[in-house]
This record gives structure tokens, sequence and C-alpha cells, in this order.
């Protein structure tokens, strides 16, 4: 019963040696993923803004209120409002001299929600957010094949002038119907045919559940003919860009403007966000480290202890076996050996138990005894994805503390070292145990 205490004890400190490396190794592997999607994303806008110095674009704002312009908004679950204007704006707006081309686009999330998780600093919390979105385009062919208004990599094929009564959807809504180049599928209660299907990651998150139709089919099965989300204003070249943008900002304060300026501004923010929260990553790592090199100190410590002090009360116990044996010409030597080895053989007992409880709780055991990465400061959990409400953040997946296969036989050639070293003092002790002595005690 001793023996089986004691085995369940040192498995019990085996377990957490190996867990703890495994869950550190987990969360190197997951800042190390966090940094390489923040450049990835970081770079991917630089190379987007770069390709468009001459756009100005023009959003209905909620932020001025809803003007005489505006023809209606609503407001979700999430806290999000659609704001809508008239696209005769459009083509006031294209009679501004230097404007080149005005594109307008009309977005529109769906009636349908869906419940999605989302990780704060503060815990997870369940929001309703709509199924998809609707982005309606105009078709036209100059705009199509001069700027960038549909998404690419596309399964099937692309929309092109003059199509109705079809759409693109993005992979991850087209899993969620099950549909497939060819089906049909309802939008707002309407048929339409699926003629390709996209997984492009430079269209936001993959994620992200989107339809690409032609603006007129969107505006009539929404209910906002005539309307429309924004403009992509392009200007004949960067030196009329300013002026542009102020004379819109002056004659359409409903209007949300942004340059290529603003948007370097804003990315150069979102960079200082971002190495902010990478700094805190690499911070709270360190802090993680440090408490992960203490824990396994103090599990070696216990090991070693527990066996010493188990192997003393055994060498107490068995004394007058000890005087048998060397009355009967068993050498100091033979005495010590065979204690270590009992040392050794309940260490690599308790070395295979903790090995197999590593191997299935080590996700739990590293969650447990680590600090959780943060992110955002203190208290925070290192859970950082993207979602709808905030496309520009990338994506991190979950990364499962898996113990490593060396780690395991590391640390079951430790369990055995530390089973013989536990062992040392006692056995010593045991061969030095006179005969006579050891058969007079009781």
């Amino acid at each position: 019963m001793r023996a089986f205490l004691v085995i369940v004890a040192l498995s019990f400190s085996m377990a957490i040696m190996i867990s703890v490396p495994a869950g550190i190794t987990a969360n190197q592997e997951a800042a190390q993923s966090l940094t390489e999607n923040f450049n990835s994303t970081i770079t991917s806008m630089q190379q987007e803004i770069n390709k468009s110095t001459t756009l100005i674009e023009c959003q209905a704002s909620p932020s001025q209120g809803i003007p005489s312009a505006m023809s209606s908004a609503r407001r979700f679950e999430f806290g999000r409002t659609e704001v809508f204007i008239n696209e005769t704006v459009g083509d006031e707006i294209r009679t501004i001299e230097g404007v080149k081309d005005v594109v307008p686009f009309l977005q529109k999330s769906s009636e349908e929600t869906t419940s999605e998780t989302l990780n704060t600093p503060r815990g997870s919390f369940n929001i309703s957010t709509p199924l998809y979105t609707i982005t309606g385009v105009c078709l036209n062919t100059t705009f199509i094949n001069n700027y960038s208004i549909l998404p690419t990599n596309i399964t099937g094929r692309n929309l092109c002038e003059g199509d109705s009564g079809v759409l693109l959807m993005s992979l991850s809504l087209a899993e969620y119907y099950n549909k497939g180049v060819g089906d049909t599928v309802n939008i707002y209660g309407e048929p339409f045919t699926v003629v390709g299907i996209y997984n492009s990651t430079d269209q936001g998150t993959t994620r992200a559940r989107t339809v690409y139709m032609n603006i007129t089919d969107a505006q009539t099965v929404t209910g906002q003919t005539g309307n429309v989300s924004r403009f992509d204003v392009y200007a004949d070249n960067i030196s009329y860009v300013e002026g542009i943008a102020n004379v819109i900002k002056a004659a359409y304060p409903e209007l949300y403007v942004t340059t290529y300026e603003d948007r370097l501004a804003n990315l150069q923010n979102l960079q200082t966000t971002y190495t902010t929260t990478l700094n805190n990553a690499e911070s709270t790592l360190s802090q993680t480290q440090n408490v992960a090199t203490q824990e396994i100190i103090i599990a070696v410590a216990a090991t070693s202890i527990i066996v010493f002090f188990v192997m003393l009360y055994t060498v107490r116990e068995r004394t007058k076996e000890i005087g048998i044996l060397k009355a009967i010409g068993f050498s100091g030597w033979n005495i010590m050996s065979q204690f270590m080895l009992e040392g050794i053989l309940i260490s690599l007992m308790a070395g295979a138990v903790g090995i197999a409880i590593g191997s299935v709780g080590a996700p739990f055991l590293s969650s447990l005894l680590l600090p959780h990465m943060s992110l955002f400061g203190s208290g925070g959990r290192f859970q950082f994805g993207s979602s709808s409400a905030n496309p520009a953040v990338p994506e991190l997946g979950s990364v499962a503390a898996t113990p490593d296969p060396q780690i395991m036989l590391l640390a079951l050639g430790g369990a055995m070292l530390l089973g013989a070293l536990g062992s040392l003092y006692p056995a010593w002790r045991a061969s030095r145990i006179r005969p006579a002595e050891a058969m007079r005690y009781e």
C-alpha cells in the first residue's frame, strides 16, 4: 500500500514535469503564430493601401445622425447600425473636378442571425450576429476590370456584366448551407443561383460569410431600391485627392470620408497596437517561463524528498532483514544495490504512470499550473481572433499543449535518476548496518 501511494504521488509529480514544458511550448507556438499573423496582416494591408493612392472611400455614417439624404437605419443585436444614402449622391460626386470614377456598393446584413463566441480579457461571451452580409456591386465591365470590386480565388466563375439572379458565395457560408456551384440558395426569401464560391483571405477574414451579387438585385431583395452604403471615388491622379475629399466633406457631412493618408495613419495606429500586444505577449510568456521553472524545480525536489524518506523508512523497517542477509554472506554492496534498485523501480513505475497522465491531461494541467497568456495586460487570456466585428484583427488558432516524446523519455530517465539519488543515502546507510546490531533491532 505504501509503495502504491508513493507511486501515485510520484506519478503526479512526473505528470507536472511533462505537462509544464508542453504548456510552455504551446504558448511559444501561439506567440509565434500571432507574430506571423500580425506581420502578414500589416503587410497585406500596406500592399492594399499602396494600390489605392487615388481612392477616396465615402461611407454612409450613422455618427452624423440621419440627414434628409439618408433613407433608413437599422440596429442589430451587436450594436451595429446600418445606414444608407441615395445613389444619386454618387452622380453628384462624379461631377466634381478631378473625379475619374465613382463605384457604388450596397452592404446589408441578413435578417437571420447566428450565435458567436467573443473572447475578451474578462472572459468569453455569446453574441448574436447576422448570419451573412450581402454586398451588392455595380457589374460594369470597366469597374470589374479596373478596380478590385470582386473577390478572387473563385471555384466556378466570377460575376460579370449582365448577371442577375446569381451570386458569389464565401466558402464558409457555402459550407454552412452545404451548397455548391450550380445550387440554389434563398437570400432574403428570394432564390439565387450560386455561380462561384470564393475563399480569398484578402477579403477580410476567411471566416466571413458574404455573398456578392448585382447591386440592383441587392437593392431589390433588401428593400433598399435606389440606396447604397458607400462610394469608392477614384481621382484622376493623386494631386486631386485632397481637394476632392475636402469638397465631399463640405457638401456631404453625412458621409465619412477617408483618403490614402487617413488609411495610412490608421495602419500606423493599428501597427502600434499590434506592437503593444506582442510586447504584452512576450512579457507574459517570460513570466510564464519563470513560473514553469519554479514549478519544475519544486516537482523535482518533491520527487527526490519522497523517494528519500520512503527509502529511509524502508531501511529502518527492514533492519532485521538486512542483518539476516549480511549474516548469510551478503556484502555491503549487495545490500546497497538492492535498496537503490528498489528506489529506481518505484520511480520507474511512477514515471510510466506520470507519462500516461501527462499525455492525456497535459492541456488541463498546463492550463491549471501556468498563468494565462495575456495580450491586454494582467487578467486577460491568450485568446485573440478575428471576428465580424473587427476583421482587421488577425486570427489566432488555439494551440493545445501536447507533450513532446523526447520530453517524455527525458522525464522517464529523470525519474530513474531521482530514484537512484533519493535512494543513495538510505541504501548506503543500510549497507553500513552491522549484522549483530541489526539482529537485535525490533
